[in-house]
């Protein structure tokens, strides 16, 4: 049980990145994928990117290992890496240009994330029974 929590939390905190470009644009990841998807729906072509695709598959997996009775390590895995990627992304663009807003917003995701890691790890050693 607690492994499908932490991956719905991975979810839920991928979803809050936030992003801030010119001309005072700014939105959060849950808007974006929604604005995405809703094209992926009608015009495919223009909504595959690779900033775009795999974040949304890793949330895919992640979905899927809610309804796993055990969930997958290697899936929850993937999925970290794929969603680690534009959040890293926002992450360093927050450190670099010093926006606090956009570099808080991707810090729950990897605190999330280390507690998945450390959750899903193999002993090194089995204990001696």
């Amino acid at each position: 049980m607690r492994g499908k929590i932490i991956n719905l939390l991975l979810i839920l905190t991928s979803l809050t990145g936030y992003m801030e470009w010119g001309g005072n644009n700014h939105t959060f990841l849950f808007k974006a994928e929604a604005e995405v998807f809703s094209k992926l729906l009608t015009q495919p072509g223009s909504a595959l990117h690779p900033f775009v695709v795999l974040p949304m598959t890793g949330q895919l997996l992640l979905l899927i290992t809610l309804f796993m009775k055990k969930p997958s390590r290697s899936l929850t895995f993937i999925s970290i890496v794929a969603m680690g990627l534009l959040l890293g992304f926002i992450f360093l663009i927050g450190a670099f240009s010093l926006n606090f807003k956009i570099l808080a917003s991707a810090i729950p995701f990897f605190v999330v994330a280390v507690i998945a890691l450390r959750h899903y790890r193999k002993p090194i050693l089995q204990p001696i029974e």
